[in-house]
């Protein structure tokens, strides 16, 4: 594939972003900047001061809605980019709805049993979908501990599957930037056509 073909293929893609914190105002950022065309942001929560320290969202944005501070930043770095902006709770209910008709689903919410619904639900309901998911980037470890494996035909997990914040670990900026970054490109490779991360 040249690249104008790659570059064509990224332009016409859909990614639906479920989770627009560390993870997803991260990866919806590399996404729009690698040339993705239409992202579809999914989160029902508003900024607060305590995300400014990981999350792409500036002291004006507290209070304001995530998916509509972010959208405003994404149209700041690419103008053309098509974006979806979803306020809503995602459930095990409304998922299908909500990632029908993307290419690609990224997990990026907070709460293991959030977590495990999303994977349920795009790997029963949808067994075709790509889902890039992520576990373990609280602390601070070496960002060489972060890494990218497919586990299932079309479920891919980032993180070091073991540092959760819930174990009294804080969240530094530049580990959930790694563990982003590795979900971004994994987006990107799944979309040219590659099954290994």
């Amino acid at each position: 594939m040249t690249e104008s073909e790659e570059r064509a293929r990224l332009h016409s893609a859909t990614v639906a972003i479920i989770g627009c914190g560390g993870l997803g105002s991260n990866v919806a950022a590399m996404l729009v900047r690698s040339g993705v065309g239409t992202l579809r942001l999914i989160d029902f929560d508003r900024v607060e001061e305590s995300n400014l320290n990981r999350q792409l969202y500036f002291r004006d944005d507290i209070g304001r809605l995530k998916t509509e501070a972010l959208g405003d930043t994404l149209r700041r770095i690419a103008p053309e980019v098509t974006l979806i902006e979803v306020v809503t709770r995602v459930t095990s209910s409304n998922l299908v709805g909500l990632v029908t008709g993307a290419d690609v689903v990224v997990e990026a919410v907070d709460g293991p049993a959030d977590k495990a619904m999303i994977a349920n639900a795009v790997c029963c309901a949808l067994p075709d979908m790509p889902l890039v998911t992520a576990s373990g980037m609280a602390g601070s470890g070496s960002a060489n501990e972060i890494v990218s494996e497919r586990i299932a035909d079309n479920v891919y997990l980032v993180g070091d599957l073991s540092s959760d914040v819930r174990a009294g670990l804080p969240l530094y900026s530049s580990r959930v930037m790694v563990a982003a970054a590795h979900e971004a490109h994994v987006v990107i490779r799944v979309l040219l056509g590659h099954q290994e991360p």
